[in-house]
């Protein structure tokens, strides 16, 4: 992913063409590590890149219509949400807001 500059209370994290037509990457955002994922509708999101159930990164596993599913135990989130959809995760992980602009997407992540 590309260098990160700041507008406003978002952070430019990447263009479209970075991210997988469905998948998910990982980026570090005011030091937080971040999942970056496309759904299967093609519709960008943002969630905590730390699973709640086992602490390893979610953007390494796999997308299923609005759900990414923990590569680890198979726990699931939706992606809209962050609640989690299925277990062993009970605990819900972070959602952030998502803006587009052109082909590079924005993400407001708290301080």
């Amino acid at each position: 992913m590309s260098e990160q500059t700041s507008t406003e209370e978002f952070v430019r994290v990447c263009t479209l063409d970075e991210l997988p037509q469905v998948g998910a990457a990982c980026a570090e955002i005011n030091g937080k590590r971040v999942c970056i994922a496309r759904d299967s509708a093609g519709d960008v999101h943002a969630i905590d890149d730390t699973c709640s159930h086992a602490n390893v990164s979610l953007s390494e596993g796999d997308i299923d219509g609005h759900t990414i599913e923990c590569w680890l135990h198979g726990s699931r989130f939706d992606l809209r949400s962050g609640e989690p959809t299925g277990l062993p995760a009970t605990e819900p992980v972070a959602v952030y807001p998502v803006k587009i602009d052109g082909d590079d997407v924005y993400v407001a992540v708290p301080n």
